[in-house]
C-alpha cells in the first residue's frame, strides 16, 4: 500500500495532510532515513516522529469498560472512543466492538478492524463462552441454574430457545453466569424471566481471556498468545 492511504488509514491525519508530513520529514525508516510518498517499507520499520506506528489492520484491543460509556460512535452521551486515542476511531477499516455492553454495565469488551475474526469471536457456532457478575434486586430461590442450564428458557420475542448456560451462585443477590451466545440484553432477560432484575452487570472473561489487572478506562493491544487464548476454551468444549 502507499505510504500516504497507509497513514491515512491508520487515522493519523488525511491524506492531504500525510502528504504534508511527508514534505516535513517526519515520516522515516527505522534507520532514520526520510521517506518519500513512493516509499513502500514494511510497516514495522516506518516511524512518524521517531515512534513505530500503531498496529497494521488486523489490531485487536481490550478494553475495561467503566459505567456510563455506550458502545456507539455517535451517542450524545459519553461513548468507548473517548477512551482510546482519537486516531483509533478514524481507523479504516473501522475498529468496532465485538459485541456490546449497555451503557450501565462494566468489563471486558475486546475491540478489532479485522471482520473476519469479530465474526469467529461471535458466531454463535464458535461457542466463546462469556462470564459474567450480574447483582440482582432479589435473592436468587434456588432454580435458576437448572433452569439456565436446561436449554429449554425462551425469552420474550424469542422463537427459539436459549443454549445452555452455566449459573454459580456466589451470594444471595449475586450470581456468575456462562454462556456462549449473545442475544440482545441477554442476561438481563434471563433473570427478568425467572422473576428477577439485574441492577448491576459485569463481564469478567470471553473466552480465554481476562481482565487481569487492566483498570476501568484502560485498554491494551493483545499479543498473538492473547488472541491465541481466547479460543482455548471454546476449542476444549
Amino acid at each position: 500500500m502507499r505510504l500516504v492511504r497507509l497513514i491515512a488509514n491508520l487515522g493519523y491525519a488525511s491524506q492531504k495532510e500525510v502528504r504534508g508530513m511527508i514534505r516535513d520529514g517526519r515520516l522515516t525508516s527505522a534507520d532514520g532515513a526520510i521517506l518519500t510518498a513512493e516509499s513502500r517499507p514494511d510497516h514495522t520499520q516506518i516511524r512518524l516522529d521517531g515512534e513505530g506506528l500503531d498496529p497494521a489492520p488486523g489490531m485487536v484491543l481490550m478494553l475495561h469498560k467503566p459505567f456510563g460509556y455506550t458502545c456507539s460512535t455517535s451517542d450524545p452521551g459519553r461513548v468507548i472512543y473517548e477512551l482510546l486515542p482519537e486516531r483509533f476511531g478514524r481507523r479504516n477499516p473501522v475498529l468496532a466492538p465485538v459485541g456490546r455492553l449497555d451503557r450501565d454495565s462494566t468489563g471486558l469488551l475486546l475491540m478489532t478492524d479485522d471482520g473476519p475474526l469479530l465474526h469467529r469471536i461471535t458466531a454463535p457456532r464458535s461457542h466463546v463462552p462469556k462470564t459474567y457478575e450480574a447483582t440482582l434486586a432479589r435473592p436468587l430461590t434456588g432454580d435458576e441454574a437448572e433452569i439456565f442450564a436446561s436449554g429449554t428458557l425462551m425469552l420474550r420475542s424469542e422463537t427459539t430457545p436459549l443454549a445452555p448456560a452455566v449459573l454459580v451462585a456466589t451470594e444471595p443477590c449475586k450470581a456468575r453466569i456462562t454462556i456462549v451466545e449473545g442475544r440482545y440484553h441477554q442476561i438481563k432477560r434471563m433473570f427478568a424471566a425467572v422473576g428477577n432484575h439485574v441492577e448491576q452487570l459485569h463481564r469478567c472473561t470471553v473466552g480465554g481471556l481476562g481482565l487481569g489487572d487492566l483498570a476501568p478506562g484502560k485498554w491494551r493491544l493483545l499479543t498473538p498468545a492473547d488472541l491465541a487464548g481466547l479460543f482455548e476454551e471454546s476449542e476444549r468444549a
